[in-house]
């Protein structure tokens, strides 16, 4: 089966493609030396909280020691607002790339607001790198319309997200 881990690490993989990196000398436990890639170093992850961290696990398969951060975002229950109720980032992230992690994109205003707190601790827009599965073109649009120079990975645009990935993936319905 095609499972969503299968399409998160797809998305993470391509998330680390597109991350900085300089060439370097391996020598292998045989002695052969084999010229490959390293990471440069400073870049992080960040999950928006719930649904994002069914994403940490694929980042981690890839990349062990990579620091990870937490935002906690959700929809207030009067005015609809998305508000940010909790935000854990390493200390430097303003001298990171940030791997941004949200699963589905249906309006866009959580990552809008997850990207605003970014900025406010210091995080250019243009060193953001959204990682999600399923975005609708309106989301895709109100993200890049507030802050152009981010870079949105997708594994499909569609005008019907699904709903409830969270609770699904975690099997808390």
């Amino acid at each position: 089966a095609f499972s969503a881990d299968t399409c998160i690490r797809l998305v993470v993989e391509e998330g680390l493609n597109q991350l900085p990196y300089t060439e370097c000398t391996v020598t292998t436990p045989t002695g052969y030396k084999y010229e490959g890639v390293k990471f440069e170093k400073g870049n992080c992850g960040v999950s928006i909280m719930r649904s994002g961290e069914a994403m940490e696990q694929g980042l981690r398969d890839c990349c062990r020691s990579i620091r990870i951060g937490k935002i906690l975002i959700q929809s207030d229950e009067e005015t609809q607002r998305a508000k940010v109720y909790y935000a854990k980032f390493p200390p430097d992230i303003y001298r990171r790339k940030v791997l941004l992690m949200y699963p589905i994109l249906s309006t866009g205003n959580t990552v809008i607001e997850a990207v605003k707190v970014l900025i406010e601790h210091g995080v250019q827009p243009s060193v953001i790198i959204l990682l999600s599965l399923f975005s609708t073109p309106h989301g895709a649009k109100s993200i890049i319309q507030e802050f152009p120079e981010i870079t949105i990975l997708t594994t499909e645009v569609h005008p019907v997200a699904p709903t409830h990935f969270g609770q699904k993936y975690f099997g808390t319905d």
